[in-house]
This record gives structure tokens, sequence and C-alpha cells, in this order.
């Protein structure tokens, strides 16, 4: 395995293993790596010749107020894994290798990016935008392996690759969760003890929405509430947004039809904590 930490080491490695016919894979990664990423790479290795996991914690997907300076990097671990994994080259840049001193381009995907989590945080998307635009560029890769459990993320690189004509497949991956359903995150070991007991009450959330719309509930307003009701019930949970929405425009609906994914967004203390579900019906 290939530890590439300038962008020239990846152009070089890149000459060198291209085939003819070989597919690339890569997984782009902010690293603390768990089992979550883990899956991407295993997805990633059963189609691809090759995979590159890159890790690189992106200071433009993070507000002044938000946790860049703590956000864990353990490099060594993350480097154990990828080998576990048998990566075949984990590209860790600097941050003056991707954003010089005077960097002053970005990429935006407007209207996909408005809602949700980028009115939670408004420069975010466009912080993974244009690093995974500048990764794109430097990988070259054939397949990009994304998880489900960041689905407006998912939704915004789907649009960003068909809107540029970016030549590469974009992968979902289901979400990964622990036994009581808690989909995995590296944010998750900043919960506290008590909070991480109360964790699960997302995912049960939007089950309980799931189940709603499928048992033939049709307003969208009373599923939303009773989601926030199985939330709201734990005093120390706050809801920022549950929501059922349409799965390819993130646009609101009104009414349960077609297919859906149902978003939410928690804060337990300090800690925010995203999930989703897909729910689709015939009616």
């Amino acid at each position: 395995m290939k530890i590439l930490r300038s962008v020239n080491a990846l152009r070089r490695w890149r000459k060198q293993r291209h085939v003819e016919d070989a597919l690339l894979g890569f997984v782009p990664t902010m690293g603390a790596l768990h089992a979550g990423h883990r899956s991407l790479m295993k997805r990633a290795r059963r189609s691809c010749q090759n995979v590159v996991v890159s890790i690189f914690v992106n200071p433009l997907q993070f507000s002044p107020t938000e946790d860049l300076d703590e956000y864990p990097r353990p490099r060594r671990a993350d480097i154990a894994i990828c080998r576990n994994e048998r990566i075949d080259a984990v590209f860790i840049p600097k941050r003056q290798d991707l954003y010089s001193s005077d960097f002053q381009t970005f990429v935006t995907v407007n209207h996909l990016g408005q809602r949700w989590e980028g009115a939670q945080r408004n420069t975010h998307f466009q912080g993974v935008t244009t690093v995974v635009t500048k990764l794109f560029h430097l990988v070259k890769p054939d397949c990009a392996y994304f998880g489900q459990k960041d689905y407006q993320q998912l939704c915004i690189v789907r649009r960003m690759v068909e809107d540029l004509n970016h030549d590469v497949q974009i992968v979902r991956c289901p979400t990964i969760r622990e036994a009581d359903g808690l989909a995995l995150s590296s944010r998750n070991k900043y919960l506290s003890e008590h909070a991480r007991q109360r964790a699960p009450l997302l995912y049960q959330a939007l089950q309980a929405g799931k189940s709603a719309i499928q048992r033939g509930a049709a307003s969208v307003s009373r599923i939303e509430a009773l989601m926030r009701r199985v939330v709201e019930d734990e005093s120390h949970a706050k809801v920022d947004y549950l929501a059922v929405c349409h799965a390819d425009t993130l646009e609101p609906l009104k009414h349960a039809q077609g297919k859906m994914v149902l978003l939410g967004a928690i804060r337990l203390g300090k800690v925010r904590l995203l999930d989703n579900l897909l729910v689709q019906i015939s009616r």
C-alpha cells in the first residue's frame, strides 16, 4: 500500500497504475475511520482493480463555530484500517496542497444545497463540492463510493457530477449501524454516556415515520408530527428537522407518494446527529 502525501506523489502513482480497462475506485474521507468507511472500501475493492482512499479534514466544510481543530485525526489507526482492507493507495494531502493562500475558486450546487443541512450550515456543502471536485480531478476515479448516511451530501454530489460532466459513477452504499440502530459517525465518540443511550431516538423516529407510511398514512404533517413526538418525549433531545421529502429533489412533500426520503437531524447536548430512511409506495 502506498502512502501519498502530496499532489505530485498522487499524480506519479496514478500514471504508474493506469491500465486500460482496469477500474479505479475512490473513497473520499475525513479520516477517523470506522466500520461505515470499511464498508465503502469493501464495496470498492469488490468492484475495482485499484482503490484509493483519501484522508483530508477539509476546512471548507467547517464554519468558524464548528469543531475543525477538535476533529479526530487518528492517522496511524486510519492507515492500519486501509492496509487491512487492501487499499492500494492512501492520499493524505496537506491543506496547502489543495488550498493555496490565495485560493478563490469554489463549486456550488445551488438549490439542493439550500435546504435542511444547507439551512443549518450555509457554507458546508460548498466546501464538500469544492473539495470533491478537486479530488475527482486529481484521482480521476471511475467509481466513487459514498454512504447513504449523509443522504443530502450524496444527492448534491450526484447533481454536481451530472451538471459538470464528471466522468465518474457515484455509488450509494447503505448506512452502517450499531446494534441499537444508531448510524455510525466519527462524531459519535463525542456523545456522553447519557446521550449515547438516547442517540437511537433519531432512528426510532424515522422508523416510526416509515412504518406509518407503509400502513397507509398519507398526510406528511401528521407523519412528521409523529416522528417529532418520538424525539421530543425525550427532554434532552432537540429537533433541528424531521421531514418527508422527494428522494431525488429533497423537496418537502405534502402527501406521501412515490419514492421518498425521511430526513432527520437532532441535537443531544453539543452533538448533532443525522440520519435518513428511504421509503417507496405505489399509491
